[in-house]
C-alpha cells in the first residue's frame, strides 16, 4: 500500500515544491529582493520542467494522437516556462543585485522582462492545453475516478494568472501537485486491481 502512494506523491513533488518557494518569492524585484528573486529562480530551472514532465508521465506507454499531444504540449510548456525563469528570474535577479543599491533600473533590464513575459505567457497557455487534454483523455479512459484530476484546470490557469506569487500562484501550484498526484493514484490503483485478477487457466482431471 505504501508503494502506491509513493508513485503519486512522487509526481506532485514538483508542483508542491514551487508552492512552497512561491511563498518566499518577491512581489516587486528591487536591490533588496533580487538576491532572494535570483535564488528561487536557480533552483525553478531544474523544478518547472517536472512540473510538465509528471502530466506527461500519466500517459507513458501510449502511442495514440490525444497522448502524443498531451506529451507535445507538456514539453512546450516546459521549454517556453524555463526560459521565463532563466531570463525574467534569474537573470534580471542577478543584474538587479549587481547593480547595487540605490541604482535605479536601466532600460536593458526592463527589456529582459519584455523578453521573458511573453515566453512565459507561451509556457503558461500551453500548460493549459495540456491539462484540457489530459483530463478529457482520463474522463474517456477512467469515467468519473477521472475527477480527481479536475484541480489541474484551475490550478493551471492560476499559474497562467498568477505566476507561482502568492497567493494565486501559490494555489495554482499546489492544484497541479494535488491534480497529478489525484491522476497518478487513480491509474496506480487501476494498475494493481488488474493485476490482482488472474486468468483462469483450463480446467485438469487428476488421479486415474
Amino acid at each position: 500500500m505504501r508503494r502506491d502512494f509513493l508513485w503519486p506523491l512522487l509526481l506532485g513533488l514538483p508542483g508542491l515544491s514551487l508552492a512552497v518557494a512561491g511563498l518566499f518569492h518577491p512581489h516587486s524585484l528591487s536591490y533588496e529582493t533580487a538576491w532572494r528573486w535570483y535564488a528561487l529562480h536557480l533552483p525553478g530551472l531544474l523544478v518547472f520542467p517536472l512540473v510538465g514532465l509528471a502530466l506527461a508521465v500519466l500517459v507513458r506507454g501510449r502511442s495514440d494522437p490525444l497522448a502524443w499531444l498531451v506529451r507535445v504540449s507538456a514539453y512546450v510548456y516546459a521549454t517556453f516556462y524555463t526560459a521565463l525563469d532563466v531570463v525574467s528570474g534569474i537573470g534580471a535577479g542577478w543584474v538587479t543585485h549587481q547593480l547595487g543599491p540605490d541604482v535605479p533600473r536601466p532600460p536593458a533590464v526592463s527589456q529582459m522582462f519584455r523578453i521573458g513575459t511573453p515566453l512565459g505567457e507561451v509556457g503558461s497557455w500551453a500548460l493549459l492545453v495540456c491539462v484540457v487534454l489530459l483530463l478529457a483523455d482520463q474522463v474517456v479512459r477512467r469515467g468519473p475516478r477521472a475527477l480527481a484530476g479536475l484541480p489541474l484546470l484551475p490550478g493551471a490557469w492560476l499559474v497562467h494568472a498568477g505566476h507561482i506569487f502568492a497567493p494565486e500562484g501559490v494555489a495554482g501550484m499546489a492544484l497541479l501537485a494535488v491534480g497529478t498526484a489525484g491522476l497518478a493514484l487513480v491509474g496506480a490503483t487501476r494498475e494493481k486491481s488488474a493485476r490482482s485478477v488472474q486468468p483462469s487457466g483450463p480446467l485438469t482431471r487428476q488421479g486415474g
